[in-house]
C-alpha cells in the first residue's frame, strides 16, 4: 500500500485497514462458507501491509476471533487487532446490546483467549447499554485498562456528549461509527474526532457492498431520494479506471486525516481491489460532485 497512516493513541497503523465481520457465515453467524479463502483473505491482508484488524467477540460469535488467530498467530510485531464487546448473539442476524459490568468481563476474557494475547491493543465498546448506567459501562473499562489487559478504548455507535463522559474515565483513542459517501448521520461526530485527533473508523464503509454493487444500488436510492443519482460515484471511478468500491474508500481518506476505514471481505480478489484506493486521488470537481450527488 502507499504510504499514509493514522494514530490509534500511540499506535501507528496504515491507512486501510481489514473489518473482519464478513468472514463470518449469513447473519453474521457460524462459520464461512470457505474456510481456507478465509484464512488466505487474512494473512494475503498482511502481506499487503495492512496492519489494523478489526473484530469482535461477536461476529460468528466467536468464529472471527478464531479465524484470526488461527491465520495470523503468532502474529507480526506491529500488528494491532481491536475487538470488541457488548452484543450478546441469540442467532443469525440478531443483536441483543449487554453492557452489564459482568458480562463485559466475561467478553473480554474471551477474546483474550481466542486471540491468544496478554493484552488487548484496542477494546471498543460495541454500543452503550442504555439499560446500565453509563458510569458503570466506563468504569469497567477503565478497570480493564488499569489491570494493563487492555492498552487503549475505543467506543462504537456514539454521540459526541457520550464520547466525553467517556473521556472523564479514560483516553477515547477511536470512534466507530457508521459513515459512508450516503449515510453521514454522524458528521458531527466526525469533526468532533477530527479536531481531538481521535482515530474514526467508519463501518459499512461502502454499505456492505450496496453502495457499490452495479454501481447504482436499490438502498442507495432511497437513501438518496431526490436528489442526483449515485451514478456520479461509477462516473469518477471510470475517470480514474477504478471501481466504484476504491472511489467510495478514497472519498473517505477526503474527509477527515483521522479517517481509518476498515472495508470488509471474505476473499482475496476483493481485499486487493480495496487496497488499491490508497492511490487514488480524487479533485475538488470530484468531491464536490460526489457531495452534492449523496448528500442527504
Amino acid at each position: 500500500m502507499s504510504a499514509g497512516h493514522v494514530l490509534i493513541g500511540d499506535l501507528r497503523v496504515a491507512r486501510v485497514g481489514y473489518g473482519a465481520m464478513r468472514l463470518t457465515g449469513p447473519g453474521i453467524w457460524g462459520a464461512p462458507a470457505d474456510h481456507d479463502e478465509a484464512i488466505a483473505t487474512l494473512r494475503r491482508a498482511v502481506e499487503l501491509g495492512v496492519n489494523f484488524i478489526d473484530t469482535a467477540e461477536s461476529y460468528g460469535p466467536y468464529v472471527s476471533e478464531e479465524l484470526i488467530a488461527e491465520a495470523l498467530y503468532p502474529y507480526p510485531r506491529d500488528l494491532v487487532i481491536a475487538t470488541k464487546g457488548g452484543f450478546d448473539r441469540p442467532g443469525p442476524d440478531e443483536w441483543r446490546v449487554n453492557g452489564r459490568p459482568e458480562r463485559l468481563w466475561d467478553a473480554l476474557e474471551g477474546s483474550l483467549r481466542r486471540l491468544r494475547l496478554s493484552r488487548i491493543d484496542l477494546y471498543q465498546l460495541h454500543r452503550v447499554d442504555p439499560a446500565v448506567p453509563a458510569d458503570e459501562q466506563f468504569g469497567v473499562l477503565r478497570e480493564m485498562q488499569k489491570q494493563g489487559l487492555v492498552r487503549h478504548i475505543g467506543l462504537s455507535e456514539v454521540g459526541v456528549a457520550q464520547i466525553e463522559q467517556a473521556r472523564r474515565f479514560f483516553p477515547v483513542v477511536s470512534v466507530q461509527n457508521q459513515y459512508n459517501v450516503a449515510d453521514r448521520h454522524w458528521e458531527d461526530v466526525l469533526t468532533y474526532c477530527t479536531r481531538q485527533a481521535i482515530a474514526f473508523i467508519p463501518w459499512h464503509p461502502l454499505g456492505a457492498g450496496s453502495l457499490t454493487r452495479h454501481g447504482v444500488s436499490l438502498m442507495v436510492r432511497r437513501l438518496l431520494g431526490r436528489v442526483a443519482s449515485p451514478s456520479a460515484l461509477a462516473a469518477v471511478a471510470r475517470h480514474h479506471a477504478a471501481t466504484p468500491s476504491q472511489i467510495a474508500i478514497a472519498w473517505l481518506f477526503h474527509r477527515s486525516p483521522v479517517m481509518l476505514p476498515i472495508p470488509g471481505t471474505s476473499n482475496r480478489v476483493h481485499l486487493e481491489e480495496n487496497l488499491l484506493a490508497v492511490a487514488l486521488s480524487l479533485t475538488l470537481d470530484e468531491l464536490k460532485r460526489l457531495d452534492a450527488a449523496c448528500a442527504a
